[in-house]
């Protein structure tokens, strides 16, 4: 059949019972009605994996299901995306070109989330929202193939080719409630502005975009201090809170009105396009900055060598989708090994988009002043005499050669 602009011949697969990855958003909520109409679905059911949404926009989602009469699923996944997602997030000092990895881990639970859900409805077929231009299309479909291999996978705004005005005026067709203006996607550990929509490059990201951070000029003008204790490299106090979930809402609120969490960078796609996308992630943030001091503060030399070449591979194939990959698992399991000494307690203090050090615990540190400082003499300086004159023996050998020295 043509496309909507008339322009191209598509497949359009043929599907009876389909699970929707539905957010409520623009994009999933067309697919509810391009189901029945385009697909021949005869069962289109919702499926809302929860990974830390607030309470409107659950309720945002099953009301407009509703309107659509669709069946609204809701499958609660909060705590394993803290204990089993942001926990490795936080080991890796999850970090892609700048970015904290996020969506790219919220993506992937919820496709195995509803390719299960799929299989025990006794679906053909799974629906998501990605377009042709993004990475989620990659990443869901990467999850799908694991979990559900033998079912359809549809997506309909890349099928058809849409742009986001054409799915507005779809919407508008259909009576399909939207929010104008630049959509996100949010969870607690980072919450990504328009992705793909922020295309001109002289424009700042406008404060009523941002729901946690706060432009330094609107930051309260007194510094905020706060204590974050660590055990085996995660997060375990912070002032009152004493559980992680609530430690990543409390330093989202807290650090986001202090000026802390913004993100402007340019990103390289899966797809290999360039776009600027726009974050705000003032709780990774902050627990990041701390994790890696304290890293640096209870690690060997040669862990803190090359710890990092682990992160950059675990967040590439994270990013790329390969959550369920066989080598990012083992890079969890270094990951996790390392972190039995990163133990300790900071506080800090927060202003106008600066977190500021003040003071650092650890009974498991490796800093040793009665040895290293210059005030001290808990080493006597003569016992390294010897062990330089063995450490120049290369450079001695190099000279007899000859050598190149510019």
């Amino acid at each position: 059949m043509a496309d909507m602009s008339g322009k191209y011949t598509i497949e359009i697969p043929q599907v009876k019972k389909v699970a929707v990855a539905y957010s409520g958003g623009l994009d999933s909520a067309l697919a509810l009605k391009l189901l029945p109409e385009y697909y021949g679905a005869q069962e289109v059911l919702a499926v809302t994996v929860n990974v830390g949404l607030m309470d409107e926009e659950l309720e945002e989602a099953r009301s407009k299901a509703e309107l659509l009469d669709t069946p609204w699923f809701l499958i609660e996944a909060t705590d394993e995306f803290v204990d089993d997602y942001i926990t490795k997030a936080i080991r890796a000092n999850s970090d892609y070109e700048g970015y904290p990895v996020a969506t790219s881990m919220t993506r992937q639970l919820i496709a195995r989330k509803v390719a299960e859900f799929a299989l025990e409805q006794g679906c053909d077929a799974i629906c998501e929202g990605s377009t042709g231009k993004g990475n989620d299309q990659y990443r869901m479909n990467n999850v799908f193939s694991i979990f559900a291999p033998d079912l359809e996978v549809v997506l309909p705004v890349r099928d058809f080719n849409f742009t986001r005005q054409e799915e507005k005026d779809l919407s508008a067709k259909y009576d399909i409630p939207y929010n104008p203006g630049i959509g996100d996607d949010r969870t607690m550990w980072c919450r990504s502005i328009g992705s793909g929509e922020v295309d001109n490059l002289q424009m700042r990201i406008p404060q009523e975009d941002y729901i946690w951070y706060r432009f330094p000029e609107d930051a309260p003008d007194q510094p905020r201090r706060m204590q974050i204790e660590f055990h085996q490299g995660l997060p375990t106090r912070c002032d009152d809170q004493d559980n992680l979930r609530d430690i990543i809402h409390y330093l989202n609120r807290v650090a986001g009105e202090n000026g802390i969490g913004k993100i402007d960078m340019f990103e390289d796609g899966l797809v290999g396009l360039k776009s600027r996308e726009a974050y705000e992630a003032p709780a990774a943030e902050v627990i990041l900055t701390l994790h890696r001091d304290l890293e640096q503060l209870c690690l060997t030399k040669e862990q803190v060598q090359f710890k990092p070449q682990v992160e950059r591979l675990w967040a590439y194939m994270v990013y790329h989708g390969g959550w369920f990959h066989p080598v990012k698992q083992d890079c969890d399991a270094f990951l996790a090994s390392s972190q039995w000494a990163v133990n300790g307690k900071y506080t800090i203090q927060l202003y106008k988009g600066n977190i500021d050090i003040i003071q650092r615990e650890s009974d498991s540190a490796l800093f040793a002043p009665e040895l290293r400082s210059l005030a001290t003499s808990g080493w006597d300086q003569r016992d390294s005499g010897p062990a330089t004159k063995i450490h120049a023996m290369q450079y001695k050998i190099l000279s007899g050669r000859g050598m190149k020295t510019d």
